[in-house]
C-alpha cells in the first residue's frame, strides 16, 4: 500500500511511523493520560486499515487526521490535545519553505500529485519539469502573498479550487478565440518578422501553425480557430495553379479543353489541401510549447459561416480532408498509426449536411466514421445553438452559432448591438456583426458543490445560506483575476493584444478596456451536481423527484453570475468546469472533512458539472435530452457525452446519434476507446486492474504495464487525454458504463 508524502511522492506505507508519533505525543503528557503499548499498536492497525479501505492512496495529512480521530475515540483527550501540538509545531517548520522538495520530487519524477495533473504533459520530459517547476514557484508566491487568506484557504480545504494558480502571478488569461481571419488576410507580426497575407493555401496553414503556437505560450488555456478563416486561401491557390498550368500547356505547345484543364487544376488544389492540412496536423502534434505540451487548440468546422457557395464549397474541401486524415491517425514510435489528442475537432450539424438529401451529408457520414475510429470531431447543433445563444436584438432560432474557447467555455453572445465599436481595432470588423472571433476569458474559479451539501447536514435553509457565503468567496476569487489583468499593458503579449490574435492596440496600452462590456468573459466554475443533489434529496438528480432541485441550484448560480454583471459590467457565466486532476482533490478533501458517506463521498473523484453520475445506468437518447436542460443553464460552458463500445461496424447507429444531438443538445460528443499495446500488438481496450490499492493500467493479452509502451487515449474533460491520469480520474474512467 502506498501513501502520497507532503512533497507529492509516493512512499510506501510505513506503520511504525503510526506507532512512534503516537509515542512521542504520549510522553508528553501525565501518566495518568498515556495509552498502553497495546492501546497504541491498536489506533495504529486501526489507521491502517482504514488507508487500505480509502480506495485510493491517502495523503499524510489524511493519516494524522485519522490518528487524532482514534485517540478521540479512546477519550483521551489530553492526548489528543498533544498530538495536536505535536502536528500544529512540525507544520510551523515545514512553513519555512515547503516548495523546495516539491520541486525535488518533481525532478526525480516521484511527485504522484503533480505528475498526472494533465493527461497530455510527460513529467519526465525535461521541458515540462521546467513548467512545473516554476509553476510550483508561482504558486507559493500567489498562495503566500498575492491572494487573500481566506480564498487560499478555501482553495486548500478544497472548498472552491483557484485554477492555474501557477500562472496567476503573471498577467495571462485563460483561454480564447483566435482571430485567424484578420491575421491572415491583413498581416501579423511574429517574433519580430513581419508576416503578409499569404499567397497560397499551403502557406496559410503554415502561418497558422506559427500563430497558434504564439498565442499558446502567452496563455494557459485553450483556443481555437475556424478552417473558414483558411477557406478564401483556397480560391487564391485555385487561381496560382490555373495559371500555372496554362503557362505549361503553352510552354509545350499543347492543345486542351477547358475542361481538362479544370480537372488537372482541381487535382493539384487537391494535393495542396492535402498538404496544407498535413501541416496543421503534423505541426500541432509535435509542436512544444513553453510550457511543455502539445497547444490546447480546437478546430472549428462550420459551413454556414462561408460567406458564398462557392466559399462554401472550398470549405467543405477542406473539411473533407481534416476529417480524413484524422480518421488515419499519426504514426507513434513503433510506426503503428494511433489516436493523436489535438488538435481537437468541432463539427457543426446543420440543415445543410444532416439529412441523407443534404448536400453536404456525406461530410457527417465521413466525420461519423472518424468519431467512431478516433473519438473526434464533437458536435455542435446549428439548429439548437442558434436558441440559445442571443445576441442584441436576435430572436430565439436567429441566434450567433460559433466555437468554444478550449475544450468547452463559451463566450457569452455580443450585447453590444454592434460588435463592441471595434474596441479591440481588429483588422476585420464588420458594424453590426456580432463578434467572436478576438474574444477571450479572464479565468475561472470552481465552486465544489458537493462541500456545500454535506456543510448543511441536509438542512436546506443552511444549505442556501452556506451557498451563498461559498458564492461570494468564488466572486472575491474571480475579482482577484480580474483585478491581476487589469492595467497589462499590451506589451505583455504583442501576438495577443497588438498583432490581431484578440486586438491590434498600441504598444504601451493598457488592456483594460477589453476586460469590460461583455468584450470578455470570466468563469464560475461548478462541480459535483449529481453528489450534492443525492446528499440533499437521497435520489439522483436524474429522478424527477430530485430535478428541481438541481435545477433551482443551477439557477441560483445563474442569478450570482446575472447579480455581479449588474454590478462590474463584467460578463461573469457559469462553466461546468472540466474536472481533470481537481476531481480527486476535491473527492480527499471531502473524505477529510466528512468521512466516506456512501454515495456521496466514497469514490476517488466527484462527477464533472451537471454530468449524469458516469456509473448510472441510462440510454444514450435519454441522457442527451436530460442534460440538454443543464446546457441551457451553463452558458459560460458545457459539454454532454455519450459512453459508446466499438461502433465502426454500426456508423448508421452513430448518425442516429448525431441527428438526435442535432435536434435535441447544443454541444455533446461520443466516447469510445482507443488503444494499443506496443509490446505485444494489441489494439483493443487497455483495462484497468487493482494493485497493492492502486489503480494501473494493463494490456490484457500480455500484461503489460509499462506506460512507455501502451498508448491510451480516453476523453476527460472535454480534450482527449494521452498521458495517463490520477488515481481519481483513473476510478472515474473504470466505472464508466455504455449508454449505447
Amino acid at each position: 500500500m502506498k501513501i502520497i508524502k507532503r512533497s507529492g511522492s509516493e512512499v510506501v506505507f510505513d506503520i511504525t511511523k503510526i506507532v512512534n508519533a503516537i509515542k512521542g505525543a504520549n510522553s508528553d503528557v501525565a501518566e495518568d493520560d498515556r495509552l498502553s503499548e497495546e492501546q497504541i499498536l491498536a489506533a495504529a492497525h486501526r489507521v491502517e486499515e482504514r488507508c487500505e479501505s480509502a480506495g485510493h492512496a491517502v495523503s499524510v495529512e489524511e493519516i494524522q487526521d485519522m490518528v487524532e480521530n482514534e485517540i478521540m475515540a479512546l477519550g483521551n483527550f489530553a492526548l489528543a490535545r498533544a498530538y495536536i501540538i505535536y502536528r500544529y509545531v512540525q507544520s510551523l517548520k515545514r512553513v519555512a519553505n515547503t516548495t523546495d522538495d516539491k520541486i525535488l520530487s518533481l525532478i526525480e519524477c516521484n511527485n504522484e500529485e503533480v505528475k498526472q495533473e494533465n493527461s497530455n504533459k510527460n513529467p519526465t520530459v525535461n521541458s515540462v519539469q521546467r513548467d512545473y517547476m516554476a509553476g510550483e514557484v508561482s504558486k507559493d508566491l500567489a498562495m503566500r502573498i498575492l491572494l487573500p487568506a481566506d480564498v487560499v484557504k478555501a482553495h486548500e480545504e478544497g472548498i472552491i479550487h483557484f485554477h492555474d494558480s501557477d500562472y496567476f502571478a503573471q498577467h495571462m488569461h485563460n483561454c480564447d478565440l483566435v482571430n485567424l481571419e484578420d491575421m491572415l488576410q491583413n498581416g501579423t507580426v511574429i517574433s519580430g518578422t513581419l508576416i503578409e497575407r499569404p499567397h497560397s493555401f499551403s502557406t496559410a496553414c503554415n502561418i497558422a501553425t506559427q500563430i497558434i503556437a504564439q498565442v499558446a505560450s502567452c496563455q494557459y488555456g485553450g483556443q481555437s480557430i475556424s478552417l473558414t478563416h483558411l477557406a478564401p486561401f483556397v480560391e487564391v491557390s485555385r487561381q496560382k495553379i490555373r495559371r500555372q498550368v496554362l503557362s505549361e500547356i503553352n510552354t509545350l505547345g499543347l492543345e486542351t479543353t477547358s475542361d481538362k484543364v479544370n480537372e488537372v487544376v482541381e487535382d493539384r488544389l487537391r494535393d495542396e489541401i492535402r498538404r496544407g492540412v498535413q501541416t496543421i496536423q503534423y505541426q500541432v502534434v509535435t509542436l512544444m510549447t513553453t510550457n511543455g505540451q502539445a497547444p490546447f487548440v480546437t478546430v472549428f468546422m462550420y459551413l454556414g459561416e462561408a460567406r458564398t457557395e462557392a466559399e462554401r464549397h472550398d470549405l467543405a474541401m477542406i473539411v473533407e480532408e481534416v476529417l480524413r486524415q484524422r480518421y488515419e491517425g499519426v504514426k507513434n514510435e513503433a510506426g503503428v498509426w494511433v489516436t493523436p489528442a489535438f488538435p481537437k475537432l468541432i463539427y457543426v450539424l446543420e440543415e445543410s449536411n444532416v439529412h441523407e438529401d443534404s448536400p453536404y451529408y456525406y461530410l457527417t457520414k465521413l466525420a461519423a466514421k472518424c468519431t467512431a475510429k478516433r473519438m473526434v470531431p464533437d458536435y455542435i447543433s446549428e439548429k439548437k445553438m442558434r436558441e440559445l445563444k442571443l445576441s442584441k436584438g436576435e430572436a430565439p432560432g436567429e441566434g450567433d452559432c460559433y466555437t468554444c474557447m478550449g475544450c468547452r467555455s463559451f463566450l457569452t453572445p455580443d450585447r453590444s448591438g454592434n460588435g463592441f465599436d471595434n474596441v479591440a481595432n481588429a483588422g476585420n470588423y464588420e458594424p453590426g456583426k456580432p463578434k467572436y472571433y478576438g474574444r477571450f476569458n479572464q479565468g475561472v474559479v470552481t465552486i465544489n458543490l458537493v462541500d456545500v451539501a454535506c456543510s448543511s447536514g441536509r438542512d436546506e435553509q443552511k444549505f442556501w445560506e452556506i451557498f451563498d457565503e461559498r458564492l461570494e468567496l468564488c466572486h472575491k476569487a474571480l475579482m482577484c483575476r480580474h483585478e491581476r489583468l487589469r492595467g497589462t499593458l499590451s506589451d505583455a503579449a504583442p501576438i495577443l493584444w497588438q498583432y490581431g490574435a484578440l486586438a491590434r492596440l498600441k504598444k504601451g496600452e493598457p488592456i483594460d478596456k477589453l476586460l469590460f462590456g461583455g468584450y470578455s468573459t470570466i468563469s464560475l466554475g461548478y462541480a459535483g451536481l449529481y453528489e450534492c443533489v443525492k446528499y440533499m434529496t437521497g435520489k439522483s438528480h436524474t429522478d424527477a423527484a430530485a430535478t428541481p432541485f438541481a435545477m433551482a441550484v443551477m439557477q441560483h448560480m445563474n442569478d450570482k453570475c446575472a447579480e455581479w454583471k449588474e454590478e462590474s459590467d463584467i460578463d461573469f457565466s457559469l462553466y461546468g468546469t472540466p474536472l481533470e486532476s481537481t476531481t480527486y482533490k476535491f473527492s480527499k478533501a471531502l473524505q477529510r472533512r466528512f468521512g466516506l458517506i456512501e454515495g456521496i463521498t466514497d469514490k476517488g473523484y466527484i462527477t464533472n458539472s451537471y454530468h449524469v453520475h458516469v456509473s448510472e445506468e441510462i440510454d444514450a437518447f435519454t441522457k442527451l435530452k436530460f442534460e440538454s436542460e443543464f446546457q441551457r443553464l451553463s452558458p459560460g460552458g458545457a459539454i454532454s457525452y455519450v459512453e459508446v463500445p466499438d461502433m465502426q461496424d454500426n456508423l448508421q447507429a452513430v448518425i442516429r446519434v448525431l441527428q438526435y444531438i442535432y435536434d435535441n443538445i447544443m454541444y455533446a460528443e461520443l466516447n469510445t476507446k482507443s488503444d494499443y499495446c506496443q509490446k505485444c500488438g494489441f489494439d483493443g481496450e487497455i483495462a484497468i486492474v487493482e494493485d497493492d490499492n492502486k489503480l494501473v493500467w494493463e494490456c490484457p493479452h500480455c500484461g503489460n504495464r509499462d506506460q512507455d509502451t501502451l498508448n491510451v487515449a480516453r476523453r476527460t474533460c472535454g480534450y482527449i487525454g494521452t498521458q495517463f491520469w490520477n488515481q481519481g480520474r483513473t476510478e472515474e474512467i473504470r466505472d464508466r458504463v455504455l449508454h449505447l
